[in-house]
């Protein structure tokens, strides 16, 4: 009798259902618990970087408003300002203060994020199985060209930060920073922009700032020399130039300029064409080259008034010659 065989390698119906199940049952964990737990990474990583945000606005906003102890300084340069002056004074430097802390605050959060995705992006690669030894090696010497490469770039944003932090300079300020000397237009974590008095726009990499000068902060000071004759008195110079001083000081449309009384400091320089004698008050910023002028004014109508002289240069001017020519030439 002749028995029929079944072809090897066909599969019925039970043992392919058996077969599925088999494979479903040991991919389970890949097909379900991988994706849930890629979710929960995910979904944590939200959560710590919202969180981290609300904090770093907190701790900024903590840090850049001012403490009582800068109140009461704040109140003290106030003082002898007038209401036009003191609420500019103070729009102004609360616009500093919310545009230092949007930065700041902008670029921790920036550091965040991408700290968050890296490690989100390396605990996902773990779940799917992908070996993380060798990417981090070649991110590590990739990072390292990356960083022998763009020092100067990591200088620039740190030195922009830091300028940030400290407030050493910001939009609007008369600054001095070696070539470029003019007001400042705008301040970014690379670079600064200056408007110099010509109307050409700087722009300069923060990490070549070596040293600035900021005529805009707190207070200036209006310096004014006055040149008189020898044979002046010295008392009546001195007299005549704090009269023109309280004039200013007691003029409408300089009161608010001046920080204190204009004071005589006394003699700076004797000259071989006279006598040199210093005048200085302190302003409100970036005011100082007003005053200055309007005081130099009211000084020379007060010395013209007294009849205090002041000096001019004399040159004699000798063609060449014989010294009979000379001699006459010099004499007229």
């Amino acid at each position: 009798m002749t028995h029929a065989t079944a072809p090897t390698g066909t599969a019925t119906g039970p043992q392919s259902a058996a077969t599925w199940s088999d494979w479903v049952g040991d991919h389970t964990a890949a097909l379900v618990g991988v994706p849930l737990r890629i979710a929960l990474i995910v979904v944590v990583l939200l959560v710590v970087r919202v969180v981290a945000k609300r904090a770093i606005t907190r701790v900024v906003q903590r840090v850049l408003e001012p403490s009582a102890g800068e109140h009461e300084r704040s109140r003290s340069r106030w003082s002898g300002r007038g209401p036009a002056v003191l609420h500019r004074d103070r729009s102004r430097a609360r616009q500093r203060r919310e545009q230092r802390a949007r930065t700041i605050g902008s670029v921790l959060s920036s550091a965040v994020t991408i700290v968050l995705f890296m490690v989100g992006v390396a605990m996902v690669l773990d779940q799917v199985g992908i070996a993380l030894g060798p990417l981090l090696a070649s991110a590590g010497v990739v990072g390292l060209a990356i960083g022998f490469g763009a020092q100067s770039l990591v200088a620039d944003y740190l030195s922009g930060l830091l300028i940030m932090i400290e407030d050493q300079y910001g939009v609007g300020d008369s600054v001095d920073l070696g070539e470029a000397v003019g007001e400042v237009e705008q301040v970014g974590l690379r670079l600064t922009h200056v408007r110099d008095l010509n109307g050409g726009l700087w722009h300069i990499r923060n990490g070549e700032i070596l040293r600035v000068r900021n005529d805009s902060q707190e207070w200036a000071r209006a310096v004014l020399d006055v040149a008189v004759t020898y044979d002046a008195d010295l008392d009546t110079v001195y007299r005549v130039l704090e009269d023109a001083g309280r004039t200013l000081r007691e003029d409408p449309d300089f009161a608010d300029l001046l920080l204190e009384d204009v004071s005589v400091w006394g003699v700076q320089s004797l000259d071989p064409d006279g006598v040199v004698v210093r005048v200085a008050v302190r302003t409100v910023p970036l005011q100082q080259w007003g005053v200055t002028r309007e005081l130099r004014r009211r000084v020379k109508d007060a010395l013209d008034e007294a009849g205090i002289d002041i000096p001019f240069a004399r040159n004699v001017w000798v063609r060449g010659g014989d010294s009979s020519e000379s001699g006459s030439a010099a004499l007229r």
